[in-house]
């Protein structure tokens, strides 16, 4: 979940690292450092805090180095602390090593070197790594350049975990290696200079072709030469990939933070994501090969993931059984992975992750695979992890979400799993053609009716004013409606640090109503005109009580019930139920961010939290 940066050219290093790191701190944000070669050594600045901490710190110091390795953490070693901040060197200085990942079997190296006579300062898990390096480059005889790339494999080697590393050697001034498990890095390449990042959008500004690392492969890198090698050291070549994304998208523009901006984007990342699939009265997934014989054979559908992605993934599932009548479970990645799950070769299984590096969802496709299931990668990020693990990958076209509360990722995986659905549905012709072609329509409206939704915004402003202060906040719903509550519920918790819980309406009454008490704060979604008397006659239970309550109704549902009774109301254009989600959720976004606002909190860089979850 840490940001690492790199570069090697004939740049001033220290600039453009610090620029990058500036770029990925929704990755982590709790200290920040850097390493260049400076005349044949290896100098480093960091501290504990943010990344302009170091800024401040790039600009007292004269770094005129062109070759360098820079970090952002997200604390999982050790407090966030000078000393616990990367980049760490071995005792000698001689090597500096920065890290993504988590090495799991720190304690038994630390050990081992501390045998060896090392002297380990900090407590992180990564300082074993250059040290580690130190040992095994000791041991090597001759000169030649590959020495340093022995020891680098010999280390790696010896590591259990994940992990993403750059990698200096004061031996080397002029090169640096780079080598990737289980964590994500991609290497940009410019005329004469190799930039490196864990994530596009750092480097996006300097190139748009980039080299994608796959597992426990090296990359040797020059000024002018990338060399990558396997793990048993055998050279190979490797294709470039050309990312389309437009460098300003991951900018603000203008707006106070990224979270705003995406929230007002989603317009945008809708009619892309929904374009990219639906030409006409086609639903187009031409690099999916699974017929109607295959789909015929599956007998369950399994959508996993993590946080905002399994939230994506309920509010689908409903649509995915209706149209296509294949029972479908959704469940969290990291319980999924370790409780055997009843998966076959009949069995399909789609994986969401915006990042498609989210450890716990790729471990779990992993293991989907060993059971013969067939995989499906739902994904924001071209050439991700993820992707080159499933059977087969289908893109979001979102852009870079930068923010650490995700909002445009969310909507455009409902499309993109909706429009999945559909061509599952008319594969097998399993639903009318009335109903998928009024869902086609739909999909098709919903930009411009989350258009309308965010003019709600000077009534969601009000309704933060008063709504700030509270200790505790509940939502509630039904159906698909639920599966909306408990998105719109985490988006509140993430930003804004309120304790906050969803509930399924019709449960209040069996255990849950015992919180209600006078003056607390529910919020309530009601879309499907079927559901309406139940949920209103649940909400009026909580009124009786002593609640306050704001509800998000469509237009039809808003001529269904008595205002008077609520003290606020959020009304939505009308869609499909199966596309509810999109639109309801917006205004609830909307409010997350300005309580937190009010609260005059870092919206986008909440605490605790990163962005991608690279650890499990």
């Amino acid at each position: 979940m840490c940001g690492i940066v790199g570069y090697i050219g004939n740049q001033k290093a220290s600039s453009i690292l610090v620029n990058g790191l500036l770029k990925l701190e929704y990755r982590g944000y709790d200290s920040a450092g850097l390493a260049t070669i400076e005349n044949g050594k290896i100098e480093v600045l960091k501290d504990k805090g943010r990344v302009k901490n170091l800024y401040e710190l790039e600009k007292k110091n004269n770094l005129t180095g062109t070759v360098g390795i820079a970090h952002t953490r997200w604390a999982t070693h050790g407090m966030p602390s000078k000393i616990n901040s990367h980049p760490h060197t071995d005792e000698t200085n001689s090597i500096a090593v920065v890290h993504n990942g988590i090495i799991e079997n720190y304690i038994e190296l630390k050990k081992f070197l501390e045998e060896k006579g090392y002297n380990l300062v900090s407590d992180t898990d990564t300082e074993v790594i250059p040290n580690l390096i130190h040992y095994f480059y000791t041991k090597e005889t001759g000169n030649d350049k590959l020495k340093i790339l022995r020891a680098v494999k010999n280390a790696c080697d010896k590591l259990v975990g994940s992990f993403a590393l750059e990698i200096l050697s004061k031996d080397y001034p002029d090169n640096m290696i780079v080598v990737r498990k289980d964590s994500p890095l991609v290497i940009g390449k410019g005329f004469d200079e190799i930039y490196i990042a864990s994530d596009i959008p750092a480097i996006l500004s300097y190139t748009r072709d980039f080299y994608l690392l796959d597992n426990l492969e090296f990359a040797f890198l020059s000024r002018d030469s990338i060399k990558f090698y396997n793990n048993n050291l055998e050279k190979f070549q490797k294709e470039a990939t050309s990312i389309s994304w437009n460098a300003a998208s991951s900018d603000k523009n203008g707006y106070e933070d990224y979270m705003l901006k995406e929230i007002y984007e989603q317009p945008t990342a809708i009619r892309e994501t929904i374009g990219s699939r639906l030409d006409g009265e086609n639903c187009n997934f031409y690099e999916l090969n699974l017929d109607k014989k295959y789909l015929s054979s599956v007998n369950q559908i399994y959508i996993v993931a993590c946080g905002t992605a399994m939230h994506a993934g309920l509010s689908v599932k409903p649509t995915i059984e209706k149209l296509c009548k294949i029972h479908t479970q959704v469940d969290i990645a990291s319980e999924f992975r370790y409780k055997d799950p009843l998966i076959d070769q009949n069995t399909l299984c789609i994986f969401i992750s915006q990042s498609g590096e989210t450890a716990d969802t790729i471990a779990a496709l992993k293991l989907s695979k060993k059971k013969k299931a067939t995989t499906i990668a739902v994904t924001n990020v071209i050439g991700s992890s993820i992707t080159r693990e499933a059977d087969y990958s289908i893109y979001t076209h979102a852009g870079p979400e930068i923010a650490v509360a995700s909002t445009k990722a969310y909507t455009s995986q409902i499309a993109m799993l909706t429009l999945l659905a559909i061509y599952f549905a008319e594969t097998l012709d399993s639903a009318s053609k009335d109903i998928i072609q009024t869902l086609k329509e739909n999909l098709l409206e919903l930009p411009s009716k989350i258009e309308e939704t965010l003019e709600t915004i000077d009534q969601i402003k009000d309704i933060s004013k008063t709504m700030f202060k509270e200790k505790d906040v509940f939502y509630l719903g039904r159906g698909i409606d639920y599966a909306t509550a408990e998105e719109a519920c985490l988006k509140l918790k993430e930003i804004s640090y309120i304790h906050s819980e969803t509930y399924a309406a019709g449960e209040l009454k069996h255990g849950t109503i015992a919180l209600i008490e006078e003056g607390i704060n529910v919020i309530g979604i009601i879309t499907d005109s079927n559901l309406v008397k139940k949920t209103v006659s649940n909400i009026e239970e909580i009124i009786t009580r002593g609640a306050k309550t704001t509800i998000v109704v469509s237009t039809t549902v808003s001529s269904m019930i008595d205002k008077s009774i609520f003290d606020n109301i959020i009304v939505v254009p009308d869609t499909s139920i199966f596309l509810s989600s999109i639109v309801t959720v917006v205004p609830l976004q909307l409010l997350a961010y300005y309580i937190s606002k009010e609260k005059g909190l870092d919206v986008d860089k909440p605490r605790n939290l990163a962005k991608s979850v690279t650890v499990e």
